[in-house]
């Protein structure tokens, strides 16, 4: 298919922009393959480059002749286009709702993006699991590396490598993988360097109704266990919802075959209800009423913050039963790639301070959300202002940034990253230049050749000069667990992004700058008394050389 098909009237002179917080530009609005672009050819006025998959609806409404568009964005922005003459509207319309909802992955962006930068780093080579097992590897000899999955047949959603005990086998593993939902055996997250204990992640067992046992399915999660010691598995239903799946074919793990394992079950919401929270929330983020029982009710409504508080509990529960209990952990839902992945992810984050670097950061991304397993194309694929038919779409990925924000606004000085830093992440997740985020798991990103046709979304960020946009001035390393309140006076809304295009940022721009002026003159201060100290420790012996006989 040829994008000039879908392109009924590439050009139209005369439009007028309007966006949030800038004067209105009037130029001339050209369509291509893959962007909307609007440019004045006045010297200091921006241009807009708008990706057309970062298009989540559009509006249009008429005047006369004079047609308005207005266009709401999945980064949550809505713009606004006036452009003369009804045909042309039209027209525009028709195409950016066909260039914003193609089908095949293939035509997408990030196919024919060509960076203008150097790339440095191919971010597509920066974590393999074989660096991840070299760190392990000098902490423990208890694990290994597993290829049992190099061709993605015995799960289709787990990467090639996977880490487990070095005591079981590739025949063990794939018996295991019949028993769990999707061949998602049990796999290790994160290991405890301060008492050896692990966190690992599954599928749901299908024990169904006649509670069918899998004898290697207990080995394997009891070969991670101490002499003497019990664990906890995690299930992120409620007990009800766990007994229900039972009727599918699903199931949880029963008591009288893991006697050394304790269930506990915390709810945490997924798929359409979190969608619908999404929606909820950004509509009353939008409303201009300033009615303030109005907007305390909305922001009740939509449930978000209680979303943020399940999920987050339920980590703190995770990183409490490894740090303080002294046990290992098991956490699975059902499938294993939404709820499971924000709790591992986010516990890690709370007893990893590496993990709250930038490096270790993208690595935990990379290693538990897209390694991992979660479906990005499909839980991103709408955003809060689509009018589709909702399929697999879910604020998954947002949610985890979202608590990992709460965290960071509780510690603001244990972040190396600022909040521009899951800002970006976030903004890339739904539409990007880059092929990261592309495909739902590591299969699908091996049959469309993401590494060979696409730039990696690192090797643009890891580059020192756009690195310095995300660096914390607060960042002083804390090699402590942090456990961040769960309380709901402790939980805020994001306004960094639910509030940007909404409320201008300039005054808070104006006071981090001014921070980091104090941090830098604050550090120029620090180097001339080490600089005096020492000038003076020289003196006093050259003195004291000079007083002795």
């Amino acid at each position: 298919m040829e994008f000039a098909e879908l392109i009924k009237t590439p050009r139209v002179d005369g439009a007028i922009l309007h966006r949030p917080f800038l004067p209105r530009v009037e130029g001339t609005l050209c369509l291509t393959g893959h962007h909307l672009i609007l440019s004045s050819r006045q010297d200091n006025s921006e241009e807009l480059w708008l990706l057309h998959s970062n298009i989540d609806a559009i509006e249009k409404r008429f005047v006369g002749t004079l047609g308005t568009i207005t266009i709401k964005c999945k980064d949550l922005r809505i713009i606004q286009l006036d452009i003369p003459g009804m045909e042309e509207c039209i027209n525009i319309a028709s195409s950016i709702e066909a260039l914003s909802t193609l089908d095949s992955t293939t035509l997408m962006y990030p196919f024919f993006y060509r960076p203008m930068f150097e790339v440095l780093e191919d971010g597509w080579h920066s974590f393999l699991p074989e660096h991840e097992y070299t760190l392990l590897s000098a902490m423990t000899d208890e694990w290994r590396l597993s290829y049992v999955n190099k061709d993605f047949n015995v799960c289709p959603s787990y990467p090639p490598i996977v880490m487990v005990p070095k005591s079981i086998d590739d025949e063990i593993l794939k018996k295991v993988a019949t028993f769990r939902q999707g061949g998602r055996f049990p796999v290790l997250s994160y290991y405890h360097k301060k008492n050896g204990m692990v966190m690992m992640y599954s599928a749901q067992p299908l024990t169904g109704t006649n509670g069918r046992r899998c004898k290697e399915d207990e080995r394997l999660i009891n070969a991670t266990l101490r002499p003497g010691k019990r664990g906890y598995i995690i299930d992120t239903r409620s007990i009800t919802a766990a007994q229900q799946a039972r009727a599918k074919g699903g199931g949880f793990e029963q008591e009288a075959h893991y006697p050394q394992w304790r269930r506990i079950h915390k709810s945490i919401e997924r798929y359409h209800i979190l969608q619908e929270s999404l929606i909820k929330l950004v509509e009353a983020s939008n409303d201009q009423s300033h009615n303030m029982d109005r907007w305390l009710s909305k922001l009740e409504a939509s449930s978000w913050l209680s979303h943020i508080k399940e999920i987050l509990t339920t980590a703190c529960l995770a990183a409490q039963c490894v740090d303080r209990e002294g046990a290992s952990v098991l956490v699975h839902g059902s499938e294993g790639i939404d709820s499971t992945l924000q709790v591992t992810s986010l516990a890690r984050i709370i007893l990893d301070p590496q993990s709250r670097t930038i490096n270790g950061f993208e690595a935990l991304i990379e290693r538990e959300w897209l390694q991992a397993g979660h479906p990005f194309q499909q839980r991103c694929a709408q955003s809060a202002y689509s009018n589709s038919k909702q399929k697999n779409e879910a604020p998954t990925f947002l949610l985890f940034l979202d608590c990992c924000w709460q965290i960071q606004h509780q510690f603001p000085c244990s972040f190396e990253f600022n909040e521009q830093f899951l800002i970006v992440l976030f903004e890339h997740a739904y539409a990007s230049q880059f092929g990261t985020f592309l495909g739902n798991n590591e299969n699908e990103r091996r049959k469309l050749k993401l590494q060979q046709k696409t730039v990696s979304l690192w090797s643009w960020v890891n580059r020192p000069k756009e690195l310095e946009k995300y660096f914390n001035p607060l960042y002083e390393a804390n090699s402590l667990v942090i456990w961040p309140s769960v309380a709901p006076q402790s939980l805020q809304l994001w306004e960094g992004v639910f509030l940007r295009w909404n409320r201008s940022s300039k005054y808070l721009d104006e006071a981090w700058d001014e921070i980091i002026h104090i941090i830098e003159y604050n550090k120029d201060l620090q180097a001339k008394v080490n600089a005096l100290r020492r000038q003076l420790a020289e003196l006093q012996t050259d003195d004291g050389e000079l007083e002795s006989p």
